[in-house]
């Protein structure tokens, strides 16, 4: 495992929202596409946060009125990221460190280029062949 890299297991078909969207266009979009998390990127497609399922959460248990609610209210800031360069291994220990479901892949001039979530690390292992005995 320690020679797979992220960028092998990573999805592309990212969900990006800028911090001024409303947390209601956040929480369709995330029930229509059937994901966990929306990436809240700046106009030059750099993180500078992430909205995740788990925040939801948070946002009915402090019932809090949502209506024309950005996601930066509600946005987790300090984002863990990665690169696509870095192993499975390693970005597994971040995510069981932190309690993380939900990564955010990305590359120094492009910003935002994928997401790594708990779910590709368990389809691989789902599928990865057992290495053949010596």
């Amino acid at each position: 495992m320690e020679d797979i890299f992220v960028a092998r297991l990573m999805s592309t078909s990212t969900h990006t929202v800028s911090p001024d969207t409303l947390v209601e266009d956040a929480a369709q979009m995330m029930m229509e596409e059937g994901i966990g998390s929306v990436m809240v990127v700046d106009d030059d497609n750099q993180v500078v946060g992430i909205l995740t399922n788990t925040d939801f959460v948070r946002i009915v248990a402090e019932r809090k009125p949502k209506d024309r609610t950005p996601v930066s209210e509600y946005m987790t800031e300090d984002v863990v990221t990665t690169t696509a360069q870095v192993s499975i291994r390693d970005v597994a220990d971040t995510m069981m460190n932190h309690g993380f479901h939900h990564v955010p892949v990305v590359d120094e001039e492009e910003g935002v280029i994928g997401i790594i979530t708990t779910t590709d690390l368990a389809a691989y292992l789902s599928t990865a062949e057992a290495p053949s005995p010596s």
